[in-house]
């Protein structure tokens, strides 16, 4: 008996782009850049290793680190002024008078073009290639090509693009000002009308009362509805002030004095954030002098762990500190 003749598949038929950005399809639809093959493998490739891409440190090198994770994790309202690198204004959609970096924007925009021309840059917001610094760069790169006056959209980041470290000037202060509502969303906030200032007051209700501990770096009080918190982001390695932490609570010395307690830490962005709870009546002012106490006794501490190993009940202290800590991202 004759062998059915095998049918013949169809033939792939694309229309090749020749210009432009290739666009996302399915992984097993034929690539837009007509090649061909699927797009998994062909162009699909570099978009899958932009999201597989991930940094463990994105802020790692600006000036600042510390508070580029406490602005992005930790608090809600706050601005920072930045200062492009030499060259990457050039080319831009008109002049740039000022960039200034925001927690958060309206509608989470990556980045807003004022109608002046200044660019606010959006933190707080969706990372598409798993290298924040890299998203955040893409973002403001747009924006200098964006007409004054509007908004910048999200879209997944170029692979290859250049980070904060390539366009921000590294040899400027980073100063957060941290503030009690939205109004640095708007030019003129006192003239916000409808569904504007409905949205900014919206915002305002739900920022959590927030003030930068200035005593100590990297540090902010936060008021809670039934205690208060210091949340401190700290660039100690995680593993030595892990076991600084532990010895400090073994000795009854982690504290911020009566009523309060290290209760934990979260990780985020690399780094270790130690969190103590207040009572709710204890302000940040009152939090001064005994963080700049604790931080002595913490550097003083971190300076003896390598003449002496850990004790077992500093080992339990420590074990309860890695039990309770909290991975942001």
């Amino acid at each position: 008996m004759a062998k059915k003749a095998a049918k013949k598949s169809p033939q792939r038929q694309s229309t090749p782009v020749t210009s432009g950005e290739i666009p996302v399809v399915g992984a097993r639809e034929d690539c837009p850049c007509g090649s061909g093959r699927r797009y998994k493998a062909c162009h699909g490739r570099e978009a899958a290793h932009a999201v597989q891409e991930l940094v463990h440190r994105p802020f790692e090198g600006l000036p600042g680190e510390a508070d580029w994770v406490a602005l992005r994790e930790l608090v809600p309202a706050a601005t920072v002024p930045l200062t492009l690198a030499a060259g990457v204004a050039e080319g831009a959609v008109g002049e740039v008078p000022s960039v200034t970096l925001a927690t958060v924007l309206p509608l989470a925009w990556p980045a807003l073009r004022r109608q002046d021309g200044s660019i606010l840059l959006g933190l707080q917001t969706q990372s598409s290639s798993g290298d924040l610094s890299r998203d955040l760069g893409d973002a403001l790169e747009l924006a200098l090509a964006t007409e004054p006056g509007t908004p910048v959209a999200a879209r997944r980041t170029a692979p290859g693009g250049r980070r904060l470290q390539e366009l921000l000037d590294l040899t400027a202060e980073f100063t957060p000002a941290v503030h009690t509502g939205f109004e640095f969303w708007l030019e003129d906030a006192e003239s916000a009308t409808g569904e504007v200032a409905a949205s900014l007051e919206r915002a305002n209700a739900s920022a959590i009362p927030t003030e930068k501990i200035s005593s100590v770096p990297h540090a902010y009080w936060c008021k809670a509805a039934d205690k208060n918190h210091l949340r401190w982001v700290m660039t100690v390695p995680e593993e030595q002030l892990l076991d600084a932490l532990a010895r400090l609570t073994a000795a009854d010395r982690s504290s911020l004095g009566a009523d309060t307690r290290l209760v934990g830490s979260f990780r985020a962005h690399g780094l270790t954030v130690p969190v103590w709870d207040l009572p709710s009546e204890m302000t940040a002012d009152e939090c001064e002098k005994p963080a700049a106490e604790f931080a002595e006794r913490l550097a003083e501490t971190l300076a003896g762990l390598a003449d002496s190993p850990l004790t077992a009940e500093e080992r339990r202290a420590r074990a309860n500190l890695v039990n309770r800590q909290v991975t942001l991202n």
